[in-house]
């Protein structure tokens, strides 16, 4: 294993992630465990621990390490807890969340992005993911209710339908809002049923397939 890969990774947790209020140690512990250059594509393979977006494809991004530390840490599932993930992307944000959670289940809209996902995660030894080809805003139906859901794509407004798929005493976590302004937007579903919800932090990310805003005409 390479001195500078680990040095560059180790540099990636404690100059980016941590400094971004990213504290939770399971959390940065298993940013350091999951090898993050197997799960970026080849040709950025020597920017994989840089504070930047990376190109993946069909005009989707993997996001920054600090956004992946924040959305882990906002959600934060435990060893006991069932993650429903919405947008594999290339596989590392799951490949996390199988590392803190009991297990997962990712929605992938893109087949090729899907099959190389379940490569990747089976390269680093994870057996509690599953990864399904599907389009969440309108089309998949999951065949459970879950503790928590990450939603990794923005949306312009909450799908009113996921919020039956958080069982009451979960969490989903969704990017909500209109570009360049959008918000990590923490929802709580109490035992009773209802609904609160915390804005966490801003960031910028490209839209789910019909999840962007309404376009908008000028005369």
């Amino acid at each position: 294993m390479s001195l500078n890969i680990e040095l560059a990774r180790r540099n990636m947790v404690e100059q980016q992630v941590r400094p971004w209020d990213v504290l939770d140690s399971r959390v940065l512990e298993a940013i350091t465990a999951i090898r993050r250059e197997d799960f970026v594509p080849s040709a950025c393979r020597n920017l994989a621990f840089a504070d930047l977006e990376l190109p993946l494809g069909h005009a989707e991004v993997m996001m920054k390490p600090v956004v992946e530390g924040r959305v882990l840490q906002a959600i934060a599932p435990t060893r006991a807890e069932s993650v429903l993930e919405i947008g594999t992307g290339s596989g590392f944000v799951t490949a996390c969340l199988a590392r803190l959670a009991h297990d997962v289940v990712s929605i992938e809209q893109h087949a090729d992005f899907a099959d190389a996902a379940r490569a990747r995660l089976a390269g680093a030894g994870l057996r509690n993911v599953r990864v399904e080809v599907a389009e969440a805003v309108h089309r998949f139906v999951p065949q459970q209710v879950f503790d928590v859901m990450l939603v990794t794509g923005a949306v312009a407004t909450l799908p009113p339908r996921w919020r039956d798929w958080v069982k009451p005493g979960g969490r989903l976590l969704a990017i909500v809002g209109a570009s360049p302004a959008q918000q990590a937007l923490l929802y709580t579903r109490g035992a009773d049923g209802q609904w609160s919800e915390e804005a966490m932090f801003e960031t910028d990310l490209p839209y789910l397939n019909h999840a962007a805003p309404a376009a908008r005409f000028a005369l």
